[in-house]
């Protein structure tokens, strides 16, 4: 999930860029004071509650970031009120598992700074939570987040555990590992005050968030495995095998548009490496290869033929990867009648929309490699045809 930081065009372009900004149409604004951009080429937004932006920064920790915001996003809707939790909480206790697998594997798993979704919503689950204000991953002062010796360290550590083939458990090497979370993350709480209550973090997320890790689901679209039925996902990042519904295409993409109809919001896993996605511009359209991603391009330009084979070729084919997660919040109509998604990033408030995206309907049939929702976002019949219980 490499976010590829262009730092010196970005410098270059940010006098041009707020030059060019037109007066901002804010669509339905929401109580945090986090505004939709429509701009001027959208009508009908519909933008649902979401927590301010935030940049994962140095790292690459864009699930927990994305999946943290929709589980603010769903707080908020069972009125729990304008959350802050903290992302690094869980970083650092999926590093753990990861290291666990990896051990256990004999190093044939992936240990990356990667992972998915639903790596965050069973990390809550099993660890709890914490608020931002309890636990914020940063020390001595830092105000930025940089994760690459942190992991070269702890890749370090992992291989010379394997290499040396001594009969130990996770007790044996554990603590060395976790000192060297500590020191670059700072040491665990095992309490911390919100709203003058101490908690700890399974308290806050069992009293507090009331947080049941059955209220989300897992989805995805692909032709290699039976509809209605859950596969574990072949992405490297899948360290844990989280298994995720298949739906067919035109049936993945209405449940994410009746969801945000609905007042929910969606974690996307997306592939961001191709030509018609671009943070800056703050827009994702599918191109042909030849296209061209740029500033002020009209949504309603046509874009190139999508259906389920040309994804399902796409994907395994390796074109199609799982390079970022995001968290989409909204949903709007062009002048012409076609569907853009509102997607917030977590690499600050970057670009043409103050690090909101706009993605059409055709990029996102193409680059979803899966989606995370509230089960309550989908209805009767369809979790009916998946075996789920409401």
């Amino acid at each position: 999930m490499n976010r590829i930081i262009i730092v010196a065009l970005f410098v270059l372009n940010v006098l041009q860029v707020s030059a060019q900004r037109k007066p901002i149409n804010d669509v339905s604004p929401d109580p945090s004071g986090v505004k939709a951009i429509s701009g001027d080429w959208f009508l009908n937004g519909k933008k649902n509650f979401s927590t301010s932006i935030k940049d994962q920064q140095q790292t690459n920790t864009c699930w927990s970031f994305s999946t943290t915001s929709l589980v603010e996003s769903e707080a908020y809707k069972n009125k729990l009120g304008v959350l802050d939790l903290s992302e690094m909480y869980v970083v650092r206790k999926i590093y753990l598992e990861k290291a666990v697998n990896y051990l256990l594997r004999q190093g044939k798993a992936q240990f990356s700074e990667g992972g998915l979704g639903h790596d965050v919503i069973h990390a809550i689950s099993t660890y709890g939570a914490i608020a931002q204000s309890g636990y914020n991953g940063l020390i001595n002062g830092q105000q930025t987040y940089q994760h690459a010796q942190m992991f070269a360290d702890l890749k370090r550590y992992v291989d010379s555990t394997l290499k040396s083939r001594k009969p130990s458990t996770v007790q044996d090497w554990k603590p060395g590992f976790e000192r060297i979370l500590d020191h670059y993350m700072g040491a665990l709480p095992n309490q911390f005050l919100y709203n003058n209550v101490k908690y700890t973090p399974n308290e806050f997320a069992s009293k507090f968030l009331k947080f049941n890790e059955s209220d989300y689901v897992n989805i995805t679209s692909f032709q290699h495995h039976p509809y209605y039925k859950p596969f574990i996902i072949e992405v490297p990042d899948n360290f844990s095998n989280g298994a995720y519904y298949n739906l067919p295409l035109e049936e993945m993409i209405r449940v994410t548009e009746n969801a945000l109809q609905n007042g929910h919001t969606v974690l996307w896993d997306a592939d961001v490496s191709n030509n018609g996605f671009n943070g800056k511009i703050g827009m994702g359209m599918l191109l042909a290869p030849s296209e061209k991603l740029v500033e002020h391009m009209d949504p309603d330009f046509k874009e190139a033929a999508w259906n389920a084979d040309i994804r399902q070729q796409l994907f395994e084919n390796l074109t199609t990867q799982d390079d970022h997660l995001m968290h989409i919040v909204g949903i709007e109509k062009t002048k012409q009648g076609k569907t853009f998604f509102i997607v917030k990033n977590s690499w600050g408030t970057e670009g043409e929309y103050f690090g909101y995206v706009h993605v059409s309907e055709a990029y996102f049939a193409i680059n979803t490699i899966g989606l995370v929702l509230p089960k309550a976002a989908i209805n009767l019949p369809l979790l009916q045809k998946m075996k789920l219980d409401k």
